[in-house]
Order: structure tokens, then sequence, then C-alpha cells
């Protein structure tokens, strides 16, 4: 499975132990763990431990997390990744995070359609998926622009999905 996407902008690049540093800073902050299903990170260990749950869901292929990096500063401000990999059923499930000093700017944006287009050309999926907490309205906002379709609420959750353009 691929290890590393890049946009304009961005790198994606598979999460490693030695970002749970920088990955700390965000999981640690209230307001990015809002809408998440995870608490605020206090122990820079909870971020390691993190990152070892995820690559062993990725050695199975049932998920796949990535460091999102400005290629400009090589700062990492975020993670973005598929959550579930179903390919007996063809879909997915994203997720994403940016840290507060880089909202507003696009790269939420910029990093989820790589995803989304990279599990339609290159995963083969027909459908991408993303659960968003109701109160989520930029999150809402961004799936909107790109084109996911509100299918309903579930356990106080909104299901989002987009499916593959025939």
């Amino acid at each position: 499975m691929i290890t590393e996407l890049h946009t304009e902008r961005l790198q994606l690049r598979k999460m490693k132990v030695s970002d749970s540093s920088s990955l700390f800073s965000v999981w640690s902050d209230p307001e990015v763990t809002k809408f998440m299903n995870v608490s605020c990170f206090t122990d820079v260990e909870q971020a390691k431990e993190m990152i070892k749950l995820l690559d062993d869901l990725s050695q199975d292929r049932k998920a796949i997390r990535f460091s999102i990096i400005k290629k400009e500063s090589n700062e990492i401000i975020g993670s973005c990744g598929y959550n579930s990999l179903d390919f007996d059923n063809l879909k997915a499930e994203i997720g994403y995070d940016i840290a507060k000093s880089s909202w507003g700017r696009g790269y939420a944006s910029e990093a989820v359609s790589t995803l989304v287009d990279h599990a339609f050309s290159s995963l083969k999926l027909n459908r991408v998926e993303v659960k968003v907490d109701p109160e989520n309205v930029n999150s809402i906002k961004l799936l909107q622009k790109l084109r996911f379709t509100l299918e309903g609420t579930f356990n106080d959750l909104h299901m989002y999905s987009r499916l593959v353009d025939a």
C-alpha cells in the first residue's frame, strides 16, 4: 500500500513514531480534538501508542494514517487517512485533523481531496465515507465543497459519502 501522497503544498506521509511530538501538539489541543473520537491527549506517550496502533492496522491493510506535512517548512500540521479500508465492499472511511494554527488555509481540503482521488483512482474503491459531528460546521462545509452527500444521522453523527464518478 502507498505510504506517501503529494499535493501542491503538502506531503502526506505514513505516520512514524518520530512524528509523535509534533502530532501530540496537535492532538493535545482541545479545540482540535473537540470533534474527534479520541479525548484530548495529555502525554506524548499517547501519541506514540496511537501511531503504533495505526501502524498495526496498516500492516493488515485495514487502515492507514498519514502525517500532513507542509512542503515549504517540513512542518507537521495534522493527520489524515483511511480510518477503515474495506476492500471486500470497495469502501473506506476517512478522517482528518489540522493544527489550529493552520486552520482556514485550505490544507484540509487539499489533503481530503487527495485521499478521495487516491481511493477512487488507485485503490479502486467505489465509496468514501466520513462521520461528522453535526456541530462541526467547518468540516461539514469542507465535505459539501468536495461534493460529499449527507446520507443521514446515525448515533449522533452525520454520515457523509461520496461515490466514484461514473
